[in-house]
C-alpha cells in the first residue's frame, strides 16, 4: 500500500522573528518549495498533518529557509521544530525510466541472481554518488548495496523484488 503522504524534509529550527523555518529537504524537486506549494507537516503531537501554503522560500548554507501563509511571526512557528514537512501522493511527479521513489524500494526483497535470497532493504542512504540500500538480513549483518548499474540488475515494484549480481565480500 501506498503512503498518503511523502516526506520532502524536516523543519530542524526557526530562523529570525518573522515566521521563518530552517528546512532539511529530502526531496530532490526544488520545486515543491515555492511559493504557493501546498505542504504538510506532522509531527509526534500532531495526530493529523497541518496543511500550510508556502509564501516565501531561499537558501542559506546548507538549509532551506521557507515561510507559510498566515505565519507571520516566530511563535507561530516554533511548534513545528523537528515537524516533518509532507507533499500529498496526488503530488508526485513522474520519473524517468529506472528512477524510483524511495518508498516503492524500501519493503523490496532482494535476491542474487542464482536466486539466493538476502532480505529486505528497510533503509536508503544517499551519502554522495549514488544511493546506497540497506538491506536487513533478520539475524545476520545488514547488508549495503550500492544502487549502480553494475550491482543491481533487476527491479520489479510491482512484486517488490529485487535481483543483484553478488558482489565480493557481499554476505561475509
Amino acid at each position: 500500500m501506498e503512503p498518503q503522504f511523502l516526506n520532502v524534509g524536516k523543519i530542524v529550527n526557526t530562523h529570525g522573528i518573522k515566521g521563518e523555518v530552517r528546512v532539511i529537504s529530502s526531496t530532490d524537486f526544488e520545486e515543491r518549495f515555492e511559493p504557493g506549494s501546498v505542504l504538510f507537516i506532522t509531527s509526534k503531537e500532531n495526530t493529523e498533518p497541518v496543511k500550510v501554503i508556502v509564501s516565501s522560500h531561499r537558501k542559506h548554507k546548507q538549509f532551506d529557509l521557507l515561510t507559510f501563509e498566515g505565519y507571520e511571526d516566530l511563535n507561530q512557528v516554533e511548534v513545528f521544530k523537528n515537524s516533518i514537512l509532507q507533499v500529498d501522493q496526488s503530488q508526485l511527479h513522474e520519473l524517468e525510466e529506472h528512477a524510483y521513489y524511495y518508498y516503492e524500494i524500501i519493503g523490496c526483497e532482494v535476491y542474487l541472481e542464482s536466486g539466493q535470497y538476502i532480505g529486505v532493504i528497510k533503509e536508503i542512504l544517499a551519502p554522495g554518488a549514488n544511493d546506497v540500500w540497506v538491506v536487513d538480513r533478520g539475524h545476520s549483518k545488514e547488508v549495503l548495496i550500492p544502487y549502480i548499474e553494475d550491482v543491481v540488475k533487476e527491479i520489479n515494484i510491482d512484486q517488490k523484488r529485487i535481483w543483484i549480481e553478488e558482489m565480493e565480500g557481499l554476505l561475509s
